[in-house]
């Protein structure tokens, strides 16, 4: 079990900006492809496809908040995603930046509850929630859900946040552990949390 982080600093070092601005472009490369996906599903299973989908492209914020664990990461590496896949030519333009901004502050709000001191799997998958909730929010206004019959919204939004709690919190966190398994993440501060609880 991860435990809680210890008065986390707000100062990023020039590593973990880097793992930040790396993660950023990498899961923006995976959400463009992560489009293909949620295209081919919605042919086939119809328009709710998108709701059961959607939490992977919450996963960044989880992942680089839950490696890092300082304030801010989860916003800014969803930001960062969204403006890769702008520079990438994404159909969607710089709408695509409001869609990172509400996506990661609905992660980050999760870590700001526990004041980013707790990165255990259950504050994981409810930032997966809280970033489907943010971009319910937003969709609903972006595309007028209020015109849409109640028993579907309450279907939608249940699969959202069920696919935020799954594709963003769990997979982050079983990516995170596969990660730290490898080394690569020694003297960051999941590392030193962990060797701080085994002490």
């Amino acid at each position: 079990m991860t435990p809680a982080t210890a008065n986390p600093s707000s100062i990023w070092t020039m590593r973990e900006t880097m793992i930040v601005a790396v993660l950023g472009a990498v899961f923006g490369v995976l959400y463009l492809g992560w489009v293909q996906v949620w295209l081919i599903a919605q042919a086939v299973f119809g328009s709710v496809t998108m709701d059961v989908v959607m939490g992977f492209w919450f996963i960044v914020s989880i992942i680089a908040a839950a490696i890092i664990r300082k304030p801010g990461v989860a916003l800014a590496s969803e930001v960062l995603s969204a403006a890769v896949q702008i520079l990438l030519g994404s159909p969607a333009g710089l709408l695509l930046l409001v869609t990172g901004l509400v996506q990661g502050a609905g992660a980050e709000a999760v870590f700001a509850a526990t004041r980013w001191r707790s990165y255990r799997l259950p504050v994981l998958m409810a930032a997966g929630v809280g970033a489907a909730v943010f971009s319910f929010a937003y969709t609903w206004i972006r595309f007028d859900y209020g015109a849409l019959a109640p028993t579907l919204l309450v279907v939608m939004f249940v699969l959202r946040c069920a696919s935020g709690a799954l594709l963003g919190g769990l997979l982050g966190h079983l990516i995170v552990q596969a990660l730290y398994r490898t080394g690569v993440l020694s003297g960051l501060a999941i590392d030193h949390d962990r060797r701080a609880a085994a002490a």
